[in-house]
């Protein structure tokens, strides 16, 4: 035993210079307590108060103690927030993944008490905690710490005596003490994870911040809240854009329950969130095999006879209007979707008509000289010299947009005419078909409970039964979709363009839903064509 070991084995810290390690303690909540907490992610709050000091009285004893005892306190490593159990996915130096207990500060820690030198440039020959379960409840970590002692001859000691690194008996009793406490904490996080899921199966809502549409009970709507969802899931599926509901709700100055402005990716994780039509939900974890990352979705939680789970609160949508907006989402991009900041309607959209060309035109200011009023602008086609394209195209800015303005307003009104004319069925033809596929998976589980199959065929006959589901499921919400769409009253375009603070991107984005291009055509000399005739219109398919 070296005599810093040694030394702090005795009790004697005179000319010694210690670090302290201050640590929350955040595992989950158990209990009444868990009805303050998020059901969907498993997040960790401190128990400060419940089962240890905070991190200013545990840097406070292990400064006494270790001033009581002879030595100097240099320093504290603040870690609030971790958990010294909780495994996290990582990437390993050699490209795999594993699951590790991630505390930086730690870590850190360790690091510094081996090279001997704080953070604040002082020496370091010792580390004091407040108790065993404020250094770690992780095996592995724990031997990074005895590591440190045998090898590096740094002590680490505690001040409720419940740690002993300084000696083989001690270090073979730590490592029990920490197996137990890991245990423990397993145990909670078991016993919580069943509690989640029995709330969940009883539709019961639970999470912090309140959710947008209802009160602070989360049961009961906000009528304010609820109606601007109503509206916004109507105005989806008639076909107004997603930035334009943000836009509005932005001017208006509506805020989320957090209190910040809205932006499309919000939005659409509302949404997306299957409480709009009062199913209860939960978030899922999955491991793509190929890139090794983790992903998560909301899953509507199913009870044992795969019926979706109702939610004890009032619905804002039905499930119907609901999954229309789920075929919206998770069809990928639609075209429309996208914010961009052009500063003209036609950039982006227009496309030299000569041939072997079909470059994007760009936006030309027109000079002084051409005596055009202020502000007035050409679309043109890049010179060669750019490589981007023939320089061949020249048309006049204005009076093109207002050509485009009018290509989308009659493509709209169009679509409504359409809509009118169009008769749908009140009932999605394959309802039979996906009750049927329901039936048997759960006839293929109940088989599996009673051992009547072997594991490689229930596992082989699920995943079938599962891509039907899927296919069917994708099937019935592209059909309500369209039924909803045929059904609603389709937007009003003339007056939604003309709309008071309408903005170019709400513009811009109604341009892209309808037009994949517009081809602008070269004029020969000395012919004169009427504007509309140079402009071929690409009209976007559904």
């Amino acid at each position: 035993m070296t005599d810093d070991v040694q030394r702090a084995h005795w009790g004697n810290l005179e000319g010694q210079n210690w670090a302290g390690l201050a640590r929350l303690s955040t595992e989950e909540v158990e209990g009444d307590d868990l009805a303050a907490e998020p059901s969907d992610k498993h997040r960790f709050v401190p128990m400060t108060g419940r089962d240890i000091k905070s991190t200013e009285e545990q840097e406070k004893d292990g400064r006494s103690f270790v001033e009581s005892r002879g030595g100097r306190y240099v320093y504290t490593y603040m870690e609030p927030d971790t958990s010294a159990w909780k495994r996290r996915r990582v990437r390993l130096p050699d490209g795999r993944t594993a699951y590790r207990v991630i505390r930086p500060v730690f870590e850190g820690a360790l690091e510094d008490l081996k090279r001997g030198t704080a953070p604040n440039g002082d020496r370091v020959d010792g580390l004091i905690v407040y108790d065993i379960d404020r250094l770690t409840r992780d095996p592995r970590h724990l031997e990074d710490a005895i590591e440190v002692v045998e090898h590096h001859h740094r002590p680490i000691i505690d001040i409720t005596g419940t740690l002993d690194l300084l000696t083989d008996n001690g270090r073979a009793m730590a490592r029990v003490l920490v197996t137990m406490a890991n245990k423990q904490s397993a145990d909670t996080a078991r016993r919580v994870r069943r509690k989640h899921k029995a709330l969940r199966e009883k539709g019961i809502p639970v999470g912090g911040t309140r959710p947008f549409g209802w009160q602070d009970d989360k049961r009961t709507l906000n009528p304010k809240e609820a109606q601007l969802l109503r509206d916004a899931a109507r105005r989806l599926v008639e076909g107004a854009t997603w930035h334009s509901i943000v836009a509005e709700w932005n001017r208006q100055e509506i805020v989320t329950t957090r209190g910040n402005r809205w932006t499309r990716a919000v939005l659409k994780e509302v949404m997306r969130n299957p409480r709009l039509c009062g199913h209860r939900s939960y978030t899922i974890s999955d491991i793509d095999p190929e890139s090794g990352r983790e992903t998560r979705q909301i899953v509507v939680a199913q009870d044992d006879e795969g019926k979706a789970v109702i939610g004890q609160w009032q619905p804002i949508i039905t499930v119907a209007e609901w999954q229309a907006l789920v075929a919206i989402i998770g069809e990928g991009p639609i075209r429309g979707t996208g914010h961009n900041t052009r500063t003209y309607l036609g950039t982006g959209t227009l496309r030299c008509g000569k041939e072997g060309c079909g470059a994007l035109l760009r936006a030309l200011k027109a000079a002084r000289s051409q005596g055009k009023p202020d502000g007035y602008f050409y679309y043109g086609c890049p010179g060669k010299t750019t490589g981007r394209g023939c320089g061949g195209i020249k048309i006049g800015g204005p009076e093109t947009d207002e050509l485009i303005a009018k290509l989308v307003i009659a493509k709209y009104e169009e679509e409504a005419a359409a809509r009118e004319a169009t008769v749908t069925p009140r009932a999605w033809p394959k309802e039979v078909d996906l009750a049927n596929v329901r039936e048997d998976m759960a006839d293929l589980k109940q088989a599996r409970r009673n051992r009547q199959i072997s594991a490689e065929r229930y596992y082989a006959d699920l995943n079938e039964y599962e891509a039907d589901e899927r296919r069917l499921i994708k099937e019935r919400n592209a059909w309500q979709r369209k039924t909803l769409a045929v059904r609603g009253k389709p937007v009003d375009m003339a007056k939604e363009w003309h709309r008071e603070g309408v903005t170019l991107v709400e513009r811009r984005a109604y341009v892209e839903r309808v037009l994949s291009a517009v081809v602008v055509l070269p004029v020969g000399r000395g012919r004169k064509v009427s504007m509309r005739d140079r402009l071929v219109p690409i009209f976007a398919e559904e």
